[in-house]
């Protein structure tokens, strides 16, 4: 059977192979089997690769942070799942046509999501959905400001606050991107500068400010640090510009901006069993109401590795990668 794996740290299509291995047989005690249908390339995946997030102890290492699949077998004493059910993978080694996991580390998910969204609601919208309740106690006319807001946690954020009359600002890198956020929902859309603060005050005036959402960190951050209302939070949960996160002592001291860092692993995964499942049912429902949901530019096969993660590095896309391993046409 086919798995993705790499063996050094770079540039992910130049580390990352498509290899076969042995089929994996019996599910050993706990354990349970899984046909992979369809896992999404997360930039936090990118990221492992290239030696830039917390990732695997040694290598070679297996690659994949999320995914779903439909159980093929179980061992005797799980009960939590059963042959058929569709399951949402939480570990992180899922490229590949078929795994074997422990059923504690399987969420049951419905056959009504549509697969490819649902292969890529492990991160992004609980992210959204939590950076959005836990740090502020946000009214209906409260803003919220962020950048990498085409992202798809960003579309997700957009569509999360206008159902809760909350309004958003919304920060891009590129002028290209701003008419898709305003066709999503978006309040304001803005290119990222150094007077940032100056065109968002001259929109919203004295506008309650509080949480401001950085996915880049360095000046980006900054920038947003300077909008928010005195006493705001400022919420990191990204590394793509791989700068520090920066804001400056008069908004520290004088203002009382505070940095908080957001990772799912903290914020969700060691929470609470009944936690997990709470929210994983809540983003269920927001996918099949079509509250949220986040584009595809392209699937790939597990072979097209090196075409799949090339393109997923690549800037300007519309959309997220994902490789459909064992996705038929009926699902």
């Amino acid at each position: 059977m086919k798995v993705i794996e790499f063996s050094r740290y770079g540039i992910p299509h130049e580390v990352c192979a498509c290899i076969e291995i042995d089929d994996l047989g019996t599910p050993e005690k706990g354990n349970i089997i899984v046909s992979v249908i369809a896992c999404s390339i997360n930039p936090a995946d990118l990221l492992i690769i290239e030696g830039r997030y917390p990732g695997p102890e040694s290598l070679p290492s297996r690659l994949g942070i999320e995914a779903i699949g439909d159980v093929l077998s179980v061992a005797d004493d799980v009960k939590e799942v059963s042959p058929g059910d569709r399951v949402l993978l939480l570990d992180r080694q899922n490229w590949a046509e078929k795994v074997s996991t422990p059923a504690s580390r399987v969420i049951r998910i419905t056959k009504k999501l549509d697969p490819l969204q649902a292969a890529m609601m492990k991160v992004n919208p609980p992210t959204a959905l939590l950076m959005l309740s836990d740090y502020v106690d946000l009214k209906p006319g409260d803003w919220v400001i962020q950048n990498a807001a085409n992202s798809a946690v960003g579309l997700h954020l957009i569509r999360l606050a206008a159902q809760r009359g909350i309004r958003t600002i919304n920060i891009v890198r590129r002028e290209s991107a701003v008419a898709a956020l305003d066709s999503a929902g978006a309040d304001l859309v803005f290119v990222d500068s150094e007077d940032l603060a100056h065109r968002v005050r001259r929109e919203i005036g004295d506008s309650h400010l509080p949480l401001a959402l950085d996915a880049i960190g360095g000046s980006s951050c900054l920038h947003l640090a300077s909008c928010l209302s005195k006493g705001g939070k400022l919420v990191n949960y990204g590394f793509l510009s791989g700068d520090p996160c920066m804001i400056t002592p008069l908004q520290a001291i004088v203002s009382s901006i505070t940095l908080h860092g957001f990772w799912l692993v903290n914020n969700l995964f060691q929470g609470s069993p009944q936690k997990v499942e709470n929210t994983y049912s809540e983003v269920t429902e927001l996918i099949l109401a079509g509250t949220i949901s986040a584009p595809v530019e392209a699937t790939y096969k597990l072979e097209q590795v090196q075409q799949a993660l090339a393109h997923a590095s690549r800037g300007g896309r519309s959309g997220k990668i994902l490789f459909t391993p064992n996705l038929e046409c009926n699902d």
